[in-house]
């Protein structure tokens, strides 16, 4: 992979992405971010978020599906315990990208807040109306893991997955784009009890949650998100752009509001498919 391959301007060199644990393929119009740290168990760091940022900034137009995996058995165990300790050095510093509780300690609310946000954005791009993102959960996805599930508009789940917000038992809170979709998937009093008590959620319980829309043998785990992608590919882009728009502003809208919304795309639609009926 070049940095062409990142779309001409890329914020990361490919060199980089692999020193981070990365690794990012394209294949017609579905781009695949692996997380690969197998032997961390992918954990992720600020060099983590900020490669995901990148890739996401730099996502060619063509592509329609970003599917997230995780390299070995786990698809994420979460934060990389090293950011946690004193600032580690060689490899490991490279890769947590030299911020740790040691190191956050001396700086001031705006720079602390200022370094979230950035991480953020490895996360928030995954939502942007032009791509459905799919996350193909194995093993353990906790604590960032779990969010970065939670970022994806679909998770299918092998079966021997296990989730876990485990943030509030490490003193912290879930600050990676999380809480909301945790929210809006399971309402505030189960996102209260799974959060605070840090437990596992198994897949099956993820299942009846709506925290999974597909449950396979793990055998099978890479041939449904394929499945998944086709199926979605499968849709007119025009109307998938705008119905997972639509879709996406609903809770925030009243019946009224959201029936002329569906009113607003609709035109759109109507007259985009006039056009082409015009110039057939």
């Amino acid at each position: 992979m070049t940095e062409a391959d990142l779309g001409g301007s890329a914020a990361i060199s490919a060199d980089r992405l692999a020193e981070i644990g990365l690794r990012y393929e394209m294949d017609g119009e579905i781009a695949t971010i692996t997380l690969n740290r197998p032997e961390k168990r992918n954990a992720q760091t600020f060099a983590t978020w900020a490669g995901l940022a990148a890739i996401g900034e730099n996502l060619p137009e063509g592509i329609r599906v970003v599917v997230i995996r995780g390299e070995g058995p786990s698809f994420s165990a979460g934060l990389d315990l090293a950011m946690l300790g004193a600032p580690p050095g060689g490899d490991d510093g490279a890769r947590t990208d030299g911020l740790t509780l040691a190191s956050a300690a001396t700086l001031d609310d705006a720079t602390l807040e200022r370094r979230i946000a950035e991480a953020q954005r490895g996360f928030l791009w995954l939502r942007r109306p032009e791509i459905v993102s799919i996350a193909a959960v194995q093993g353990h996805a906790i604590g960032a893991g779990f969010q970065l599930a939670l970022a994806c508009d679909m998770r299918v789940l092998a079966d021997d997955a296990k989730l876990c917000m485990k943030e509030p038992a490490l003193g912290l809170v879930p600050d990676l784009t999380g809480t909301k979709p945790l929210v809006d998937i399971v309402g505030v009093s189960r996102a209260i009890e799974l959060c605070l008590t840090a437990r596992t959620v198994d897949a099956a319980e993820a299942a009846r949650l709506g925290l999974a829309e597909r449950v396979v043998p793990r055998a099978e785990l890479d041939k449904a998100v394929a499945d998944l992608a086709a199926a979605v590919l499968a849709t007119d882009r025009g109307a998938a752009i705008a119905t997972k728009r639509l879709l996406q502003g609903a809770p925030g809208r009243t019946l009224e509001e959201q029936a002329a919304a569906e009113r607003r795309e609709q035109v759109t639609r109507l007259r985009t498919l006039f056009a082409a009926l015009g110039s057939g």
